[in-house]
C-alpha cells in the first residue's frame, strides 16, 4: 500500500523539491552578491527548511534529536552514517547554528540548481575522488576555513551510501586530515536511521509514511586517543543506534 501511494504522491513531492531548487538559485545569487556570506547562509538555511518540508507531502516524518549541549564558536566535525541524498537537507537546517559545511564530490558542483551553487560558494570542500592530491589539498583548505571561522563540517566516513541502512566501516583519512589542521575540532557522531527507506524503490516511487530519524550523539574530544580509535568510537556509537544487531 505504501508503494502504491508512492506512485500517487511522489510527483507532488518531487515537483515541489525541484521547484524549490530552481526558485532559490537566483535568490542565492542575489543574497551572496548583496549580503555576502551571512545573507547567503540564511538563504540556504531557509531553502533546506522547505526542502525538508517536501518529505511531508508523501507522509514521511523527520525526527531530529539533539540533546547535546554542543559549543557555539568551536569547530565541530559531525560524523554521520549515510543512507540517501535526503540525509542532507535536515542536517543543513537543524545544524545551521554550527555553520555545518559538507564534504562533497566535485561533480556535484555543476548542473544542479541551487545545490551546485551552494557547493561552489558555501565554504565546504569539493573533492575529486580520482585525484588524491586534489582531495587532500581541498580538505586542508577547508580545515583552515573551519579553524579561522569556527565552522562545523559534516563528513560521511563510510565513503558511500548504504542502500539497506546497515552501517559500513568508517574510514578515518578525511577526519585525520581535518584534525591535523584543526586539532581542537570536537567530534560529534550523528546516527541516521531509516532515511534509506524513502528511496528503497528508487527515486520513483518514493516510499511513503516512513518515520526517519537523525540523532546527535555524545561528543568526543580530540587528542584523547588516535584518530583511528576516535573514528571507530564514533562508528560504534552510531552502529549501536542504527544497526544494533
Amino acid at each position: 500500500m505504501k508503494k502504491f501511494l508512492g506512485y500517487i504522491l511522489s510527483p507532488f513531492s518531487i515537483l515541489a523539491f525541484l521547484l524549490l531548487l530552481v526558485i532559490f538559485h537566483p535568490i542565492q545569487w542575489l543574497c551572496l552578491k548583496l549580503g555576502g556570506y551571512s545573507a547567503h547562509k540564511k538563504c540556504v538555511d531557509i531553502l533546506n527548511f522547505f526542502l525538508t518540508s517536501t518529505f511531508y507531502i508523501i507522509g514521511n516524518r523527520v525526527i531530529f534529536i539533539n540533546k547535546q549541549n554542543l559549543p557555539i564558536g568551536r569547530p565541530i566535525i559531525f560524523l554521520a552514517n549515510h543512507q540517501s541524498l535526503f540525509d542532507i537537507p535536515p542536517m543543513i537546517y537543524h545544524l545551521r547554528k554550527y555553520h555545518a559545511k559538507f564534504i562533497s564530490k566535485l561533480e556535484l558542483t555543476k548542473g544542479i540548481p541551487s545545490i551546485s551553487f551552494n557547493l561552489r560558494h558555501g565554504g565546504g570542500a569539493n573533492i575529486d575522488r580520482k585525484d588524491p592530491r586534489q582531495s587532500i589539498t581541498e580538505l586542508v583548505k577547508f580545515a583552515t576555513r573551519m579553524k579561522e571561522n569556527r565552522w562545523g563540517a559534516v563528513i560521511f566516513p563510510e565513503g558511500t551510501r548504504s542502500k539497506d541502512g546497515k552501517v559500513k566501516p568508517f574510514q578515518s583519512a578525511g577526519v585525520a586530515t581535518l584534525l591535523k589542521k584543526c586539532p581542537d575540532a570536537l567530534l560529534v557522531p550523528v546516527a541516521i536511521t531509516d532515511s534509506w527507506k524513502m528511496i528503497q524503490y528508487g527515486l520513483y516511487p518514493l516510499n511513503t509514511f516512513t518515520p526517519m530519524k537523525w540523532e546527535v550523539l555524545e561528543p568526543i574530544e580530540p587528542g584523547t586517543r588516535s584518530v583511528d580509535e576516535l573514528v571507530k568510537l564514533a562508528e560504534d556509537r552510531i552502529r549501536a543506534i542504527v544497526d544494533p544487531n
